[in-house]
């Protein structure tokens, strides 16, 4: 086998032994085809991680960044308690009424809200509502503008509070300063701001599999 079907075939037995798809995931996965959403989501380990994140957090509030088919949602919003809360913001109304419809049918509707629209414009009216900080936060958007998300990250959390990046690696293309790739460029001045933030304490990974070579970072909030 190649390499990468090597990474194929391991993210296939994880999978099937910690992380199975069920009706419910599967079916917003194929609904999310069917619609045409780019299969850009994170995979079913990656998702279960997100989980698994989450509820070590013992999150309350989480905030995604990005929703496309609400995948992802699916996951963070099963760590939460009963009167827990997600806001998940979209830019494409399209993808949108996808995942409204996806998180309704897994019985998620109660915990979460989809908000559309541009997230920097939809990110300042969320902290105009004064809502309490979030425990966890997943940025997974235009990655060209990732720093300016985790800049109203910060403000939206407390001290405690984990921010998760997705798509930090970009198969390798993050070692090139002079990129004029804008999801390079961002992604590399998010993760230049973890290192450099006095709040903030992170790391960052390298992950292989059926998406390829890429990698998330983790950034704990600090006092």
């Amino acid at each position: 086998m190649s390499e990468s079907q090597v990474w194929e075939a391991v993210d296939a037995y994880f999978t099937a032994h910690l992380a199975p798809d069920d009706a419910v995931t599967d079916a917003a996965l194929h609904d999310s085809d069917a619609a045409g959403l780019p299969r850009i989501s994170v995979t079913a380990n990656q998702g279960k991680l997100l989980q698994l994140l989450a509820e070590i957090q013992g999150a309350r509030t989480i905030l995604e960044i990005g929703t496309l088919g609400g995948y992802s949602t699916i996951w963070l919003a099963r760590a939460l308690p009963a009167d827990g809360r997600l806001v998940s913001l979209e830019y494409d109304p399209r993808h949108a009424e996808v995942a409204v419809r996806n998180i309704a049918r897994a019985g998620l509707d109660k915990l979460v809200e989809v908000r559309v629209g541009a997230a920097l414009d939809s990110l300042p009216l969320l902290a105009d509502e004064n809502p309490p900080p979030f425990d966890l936060v997943f940025i997974d958007a235009d990655k060209a503008n990732n720093a300016h998300y985790l800049e109203w990250a910060l403000r939206l959390t407390s001290t405690g509070s984990l921010i998760v990046v997705d798509n930090v690696v970009r198969d390798g293309r993050i070692l090139d300063a002079d990129s004029a790739d804008g999801d390079v460029r961002g992604t590399r001045a998010a993760l230049e701001l973890i290192g450099s933030h006095p709040r903030l304490s992170g790391t960052a990974v390298q992950t292989v599999g059926t998406k390829g070579y890429d990698g998330f970072a983790l950034a704990r909030v600090l006092a």
